[in-house]
């Protein structure tokens, strides 16, 4: 599998984003979603990965720099055709390497509480993410649930 950074302009890179997007409507009420439009994963503080294997878009994922010791992570999705293939596990193995790399002493992230975000949940909390408290810009949310990890 390649990881590559993306530029979000490719059109399989934009629809599988525009998916993630939706399908966070499905489980939060707008107010709950804290998922990053294309503009603000073209911020000077995120960088975003995409991952490919023959041409084709496997998934993605986003490292955002919340100050020089914290990093969050953003926008982790794989392609539906892709799921239970190791998509995620890798992406994640690939962001918790740049984390470390940049020095950050923190990552964490926000996910839902939904039974649908379980599989994310049981993913981080495999990488030694632990639940935590709000973080940042967060306040508690009853459709957000809070994950961190210290290196």
């Amino acid at each position: 599998m390649l990881i590559k950074v993306d530029d979000l302009r490719g059109p399989q890179i934009q629809q599988l984003l525009q998916e993630h997007l939706h399908s966070m409507t499905l489980y939060s009420p707008p107010e709950s979603i804290h998922a990053l439009d294309f503009d603000k994963l073209r911020r000077p503080e995120v960088t975003f990965w995409s991952a490919w294997e023959e041409g084709e878009l496997q998934g993605c994922g986003a490292l955002m720099e919340l100050d020089p010791r914290h990093g969050e992570i953003k926008s982790m999705r794989t392609a539906r055709a892709h799921l239970r293939k190791g998509v995620a596990r890798t992406m994640l193995t690939h962001i918790i390497g740049e984390a470390r790399r940049r020095g950050y002493a923190r990552l964490s992230l926000e996910t839902g509480t939904n039974p649908a975000f379980t599989p994310a949940r049981e993913l981080y909390a495999s990488f030694g993410f632990a639940y935590c408290e709000p973080f940042a810009q967060y306040l508690p949310d009853p459709y957000s649930v809070f994950m961190t990890r210290v290196f």
